[in-house]
């Protein structure tokens, strides 16, 4: 009796354990926290950088968007590349892409997107 017993808990335990595991595997996927005290000033330090980085590619973006909406409505075209709008004054120069990163510029479009090299 109290080996079936034993083997009643045992399975019930050992599928919870799997769940769990997973479940922390998934969280550190998702998000970036140990949940551990000791490495909070690194985790912590590591998602300031990380926001840091997609701020400067969102204000780099939004700048060379709004440059290139403005050089269409004064020429009534886009321009034939990026250095153009800084030729023709409408920024003071291509800023560099963020690290690991290029703009990627549709002269049909005007579209530009920041994209990994």
């Amino acid at each position: 009796m109290r080996i079936l017993c034993l083997v009643a808990g045992i399975a019930v335990l050992v599928p919870g354990c799997a769940r769990k595991e997973e479940a922390t595997q998934q969280n550190l996927l998702t998000n970036n926290s140990s949940g551990n005290p000791l490495t909070a000033p690194v985790d912590y330090l590591g998602a300031v950088n990380n926001a840091r980085k997609g701020a400067i590619k969102t204000i780099d973006q939004t700048s060379l968007t709004k440059a290139i909406e403005l050089f269409n409505a004064q020429e009534d075209r886009f321009p034939k590349d990026l250095n153009e709008l800084a030729q023709k004054r409408y920024i003071q120069g291509v800023p560099a892409p963020p690290p690991g990163m290029k703009f990627d510029y549709n002269p049909q479009t005007g579209n530009v997107r920041v994209v990994a090299q």
